[in-house]
């Protein structure tokens, strides 16, 4: 099942997706014309982990991590489907990562195994890891306001270890893989998360991306696709546009 958030003249609200159309509260919303399609949860904080591809440690000459690492993005850093991204003026060197996300479904905390994070889980989407590269640290180049695209929808009966997933950037396609090559299973990541941290409902845990070549500029756009979930789209625009 596919879950969606929408905004329409009766609020936002959140309801199930088929071909183009949320049924909430009894009522069908045809996207685009009778609802506007939203990030489908609004985490508290996105933990995303990285280095979990070997191509992408290759591309970017990182060591091999012996445990998930993972870094955090703020709320502000949530942006939704089909909505321009604005290229920030202060980086000349801003690229994507096209990410397997899961999405919590209640507080928990110190999950022992994959059997206790599958009760949690709300399902999976996908996050598009914006990345200001020529920025210091990983604070300043990835949790900054909108760098975290989400969505479009959750799927709640999904199996991650071997989807398909390509990225495509202006009709070329940059990524390509699946998400068997994944150094960490997603499960075990949750679980590796939740010793730490107490999670609550909306939040996003993501999985990394394979190797991302290339950078986004103005008039951009960006469709990454995951098997089984769908297709998270946004443009890029120049700021002021």
């Amino acid at each position: 099942m596919k879950l969606a958030r929408i905004r329409t003249d009766d609020g936002t609200l959140t309801g199930t997706y088929e071909d183009g159309v949320v049924t909430a509260e009894g009522t069908a919303y045809e996207v685009g014309a009778d609802a506007e399609l939203l990030a489908p949860c609004e985490p508290s904080t996105f933990y995303c982990v990285g280095r979990n591809f070997a191509e992408k440690i290759d591309q970017m000459d990182y060591e091999v991590p012996d445990l998930p690492d993972w870094f955090i993005k703020p709320a502000v850093s949530l942006h939704h489907p089909e909505t321009p991204i604005v290229h920030p003026e202060w980086t000349d060197e801003l690229t994507y990562a096209g990410e397997l996300a899961a999405v919590v479904d209640e507080r928990c905390t110190d999950l022992a195994g994959e059997k206790a994070v599958r009760e949690v889980l709300r399902g999976w989407t996908i996050l598009n890891d914006l990345d200001a590269l020529d920025q210091e640290r990983r604070t300043a180049r990835k949790a900054f306001d909108g760098s975290g695209p989400l969505g479009p929808v959750i799927e709640t009966d999904l199996d991650p270890r071997s989807l398909a997933m390509e990225t495509h950037v202006s009709g070329e396609k940059r990524q390509d893989a699946t998400t068997d090559m994944m150094l960490f299973d997603p499960y075990d990541t949750i679980a590796f998360l939740s010793e730490r941290y107490t999670f609550q409902p909306g939040d996003v845990v993501s999985f990394g991306s394979p190797e991302n070549p290339g950078l986004l500029e103005p008039g951009d756009d960006v469709e990454i696709w995951y098997e089984g979930i769908g297709t998270l789209r946004n443009e890029v625009i120049a700021p002021g546009h």
